[in-house]
């Protein structure tokens, strides 16, 4: 910082620095104790609730992530399922039409259907047994780790 020195019509010569204006006394006051202490308690506070903050964050986030995950596996072992009983159902319903182009009287064609009609409906109920299964397991691994996870949280909210 620079001063400069300047006289005055009384001969005396003072010194100025630059901004003098903005320079003035300001005052000194000593902060309590006790506002002190209820300063450091709020910042430890907000720090602890921060990270608790960040841990639930963070673990609802793997949460969310690992539930995608199952839901996905799922969803796609119950569409290959699907596939497979349309597949096994469509082999079938051709299997059918091409025995049927080889029958002689009617009495055959009724017993191709009566047979056909058996054999469907015995493996159309075995499909929906498997399907359902299928989703029971889907709902039961998808929701599982969520009930578990809202279980925790409510035990740990009664224990705070």
């Amino acid at each position: 910082m620079t001063t400069t020195a300047k006289s005055t019509k009384n001969g005396k010569t003072t010194t100025s620095a630059p901004f003098e204006a903005f320079t003035f006394p300001t005052p000194t006051f000593e902060v309590p104790a006790a506002f002190r202490d209820f300063a450091e308690k709020s910042v430890s506070q907000a720090r602890d609730a921060y990270a608790k903050m960040k841990t639930a964050t963070e673990d609802a986030t793997g949460l969310v992530e690992d539930t995608f995950e199952t839901a996905r596996e799922g969803a796609f072992a119950i569409g290959v399922k699907a596939l497979d009983a349309a597949k096994a159902n469509t082999d079938a319903s051709f299997t059918l039409f091409r025995d049927m182009f080889g029958v002689k009287t009617f009495s055959d064609v009724i017993e191709l259907q009566s047979t056909f009609a058996r054999k469907q409906f015995e493996a159309v109920t075995s499909q929906v047994k498997e399907l359902q299964q299928l989703g029971e397991k889907f709902i039961t691994d998808t929701t599982k780790p969520v009930t578990e996870q809202v279980e925790k949280t409510f035990k740990e909210l009664k224990v705070a």
